[in-house]
């Protein structure tokens, strides 16, 4: 069944590691003075740890003039009931160095303990053969215990995979043991890393690469994946119709787990849908779990599809187009969501671990309704793709890693007391990535893009003409975005998310721009957050382009700290975003802050929504080009000293430049324009009461003392204390863009 994918996985994953420059691992290895071949023991215990360790294990063979690989398998790879998931290994074409029959059957707490310990006995014969200078274990089974604790006390150096995150059951305590004899660690989250630096390990040799198995999800590009779906759930099953549901037993509560699962499946049995179960894991309980499972026929129901194993490579093109995963696997919160897929994670098995916003967590799942309710609201939708736990570059990233261990050094570890203080900054290359963003800013005449860090620096940025069609347009966008995320990783950036600045009304919840400014065209009920999203496996923010500039000042600018302001966009049209009581107001349809589109005179200029006397008709770019053409037309534009050529369009600028050198007129209609912005900012210091108006944007500097005049002359004296200054963030924009994703990831709770 897996054969031609494990080749396919086999031969990508090799030629990926093998076309690395070997020019700058040569300079690395110099560099550390360190030209012995690192002998590397990989040992994996199961079905789930291997998912893990194969792209690793990829790297480290397409090196060999670096690495020796020696495989070690043991625990549940070698039972019949599990699927004798040895085989997968020998179809990636890995030599097997030692096979350890180490499980205890019993599937009860005790035969864990006896697994644990005849494991031990078996370990230390293998360790002296094969002497490896380091060990790399994954996770936070027994049998990963038992092998850290062999490999410490025979001195070799042990490499952690996944320390420093939580989870609910004894899994929790095992990571952290584990962490405890570990000399070095590679995590898979900014939290995790914090987490491993509060338990006082080592800053130098923690390293923060994602979770390997993303190197292998984001680039899972198959075409033939219905075929995989057919294999599995039968001929007539179509993509998003189907269930995938994995669960196993919590140790610290078997009793309670088996009641639950048995809740699940006559959940699964009245919603009615294929579902395809895994059999679960080795752990103490799983043997009722199966018998549950049997009791209530699921082998034999026309609706499912009961399974040992399911190759890793076909496994995720399963949960890619599934309906929804049901369960309370790892697998569900943290490598699901990079597709988007909705999950429903049951019980406390997985307490306390990161997730996207595809998780719904049924905590209590005790009852038959609960459950079927959960499946109701999740079935069939769709999320944007999350990368919480990696970016697709974590292998390279370990195998540098592993390249600069100097075995030179001495093997007692050093712990860091007391704990460190939150943002340790690291010294080494390999650890320090800048958290950034992708920032978007669709006008009415450039797209731009910019990676722009979490100090609000612009690290890159990228300009196109905006195309006027929809479909170059995304186009386009997609295209900027591929390329600014590739950069990325060359000027060290970990890129968190997407977000998108952009003229007219946005629902920012969806994703969607419901109706679009008349300066873009083909721009109205867009869904941006999907396609990007599923384009680069990074979450997605859309929101206007008033409200981004207020997102900005919040954050980087003079609105830092302040509780209640207004910002004002002045430029080719007027616009602005409110944010009152430190949160941005949006409103009940989305249209909130559109300050341009305040009325102060009612016979006044025709504005293009099409109302009059609106502040845009007055004060905004388009405005001034108006009246400049007219007092052009009229030859009372130009003044001593200005100048213009034939073809030379008309514009603000002119006007502005014609009332600096004495022009009386067009002084006249910028006094105009002024007043008008003023009395508009009068009435949202009425409204909304705030501390700080912000002046944003091209034209902010010339409207700044008018503003400033009509608020002393016309505002109610309890108002007229409040600061208007102009702004001084040179892109507020692609800032405010980037806050969408800045604010949003660092402040998220779980």
């Amino acid at each position: 069944k897996y054969t031609s994918f494990h080749l396919n996985r086999k031969k990508s994953f090799y030629l990926y590691f093998k076309n690395l420059s070997k020019q700058k691992q040569k300079e690395v290895m110099e560099k550390n003075g360190n030209n012995h071949k690192l002998r590397v023991c990989v040992a994996t215990c199961n079905r789930a740890d291997y998912s893990k360790l194969a792209p690793i294990m990829f790297g480290i063979k397409a090196e060999p003039q670096f690495f020796e690989l020696d495989v070690v398998v043991l625990g549940s790879h070698l039972i019949d009931d599990y699927g004798n998931t040895y085989r997968m290994i020998e179809q990636d074409d890995f030599d097997i160095h030692t096979r350890l029959h180490t499980i205890v059957r019993g599937e009860d707490e005790a035969a864990m303990v006896e697994s644990v310990g005849l494991a031990l006995v078996k370990l230390p014969d293998v360790l002296n053969r094969l002497k490896p200078d380091i060990m790399i274990v994954h996770g936070d089974r027994f049998d990963a215990l038992a092998l850290a604790t062999s490999a410490a006390l025979m001195n070799i150096r042990i490499l952690h995979i996944e320390g420093g995150e939580v989870s609910g059951t004894i899994d929790d305590s095992i990571r952290h043991a584990i962490t405890k004899l570990a000399h070095y660690h590679v995590c898979c989250t900014r939290s995790a890393e914090q987490h491993l630096i509060a338990m006082c390990e080592d800053h130098d040799r923690i390293l923060l690469a994602g979770c390997p198995s993303y190197d292998k999800l984001l680039s899972a590009k198959n075409k033939d994946y219905m075929s995989i779906i057919r294999m599995w759930l039968g001929e007539d099953v179509k993509t998003r119709d189907y269930i995938v549901a994995l669960q196993h037993p919590v140790t610290t509560d078997i009793k309670h787990s088996i009641k639950m699962f048995e809740l699940t499946l006559d959940a699964l049995i009245s919603f009615n849908k294929r579902t395809l179960v895994l059999f679960p894991n080795v752990d103490a309980g799983s043997k009722e779990m199966v018998r549950v499972m049997r009791k209530k026929g699921i082998e034999h129901h026309p609706n499912f599809r009961a399974v040992k194993h399911v190759p890793f490579d076909q496994f995720i093109q399963l949960v890619a187009h599934a309906g929804c995963m049901i369960g309370n696997s790892s697998c569900g919160v943290r490598e699901v969501g990079a597709f988007g897929t909705p999950v429903i994670n049951l019980g406390t098995r997985q307490t306390g671990r990161e997730t996207g916003e595809n998780v719904l967590h049924v905590r209590d799942a005790d009852t038959q309704d609960k459950i079927l309710h959960a499946l109701q609201l999740q079935f069939g939708k769709q999320y944007p793709c999350s990368k919480i736990y990696g970016d697709g570059n974590a292998v390279p990233r370990i195998l540098k890693f592993l390249k600069s261990i100097d075995l030179k050094e001495p093997l007692q570890k050093k712990f860091c007391f007391p704990p460190v203080k939150d943002n340790i900054s690291q010294d080494i290359d390999h650890i320090l990535e800048t958290q950034s963003a992708l920032a978007v800013d669709l006008g009415g005449t450039n797209l731009r893009v910019a990676i722009v860090s979490m100090k609000g620096e612009i690290v890159k940025k990228y300009t196109q003409l905006n195309p006027k069609t929809y479909e170059d347009r995304l186009e386009l966008i997609l295209k900027m975005c591929v390329e600014a995320a590739s950069e990325a990783v060359n000027v060290n950036c970990r890129i968190l998310g997407v977000g998108i600045s952009t003229g007219g009304r946005v629902n920012p919840r969806e994703g969607i721009v419901l109706h679009s400014t008349k300066l873009i065209q083909e721009w109205s009920s867009v869904d941006l957050r999907t396609p990007i999203s599923d384009a680069l496996h990074l979450p997605v923010w859309v929101d206007n382009d008033g409200n981004c500039a207020a997102l900005a000042e919040r954050k980087f600018g003079h609105g830092k700290g302040i509780e209640n302001f207004v910002t004002l966009i002045t430029g080719t049209g007027i616009g602005g975003g409110i944010i009152h009581q430190h949160e941005l107001i949006h409103g009940s349809s989305f249209c909130a802050a559109e300050l341009g589109h305040i009325v102060v005179s009612l016979d006044g200029p025709e504005c293009l929504c099409g109302s009059q006397g609106c502040i845009e008709a007055y004060a905004s770019g388009i405005a001034l080009q108006r009246e400049a053409k007219k007092l052009h037309d009229e030859d009372l534009l130009l003044v001593e000293g200005m100048s213009m050529k034939k073809e030379e369009v008309v514009s603000a600028a002119h006007l502005i430049q014609a009332a600096k050198l004495g022009n009386t007129k067009a002084d006249s209609i910028l006094r105009t324009a002024g007043t008008a912005l003023g009395l508009g900012v009068v009435n949202i210091l009425h409204t909304m009461n705030p501390s700080l108006v912000i002046l944003s944007g091209v034209l902010a500097s010339h409207y700044v003392n008018a503003v400033k005049d009509v608020i002393n002359r016309q505002a109610l004296s309890s108002v007229k204390t409040v600061d208007v200054v102009v702004s001084n963030l040179a892109d507020p924009a692609l800032l405010g863009a980037a806050s969408l994703v800045l604010d949003y990831t660092t402040r998220r709770i779980y």
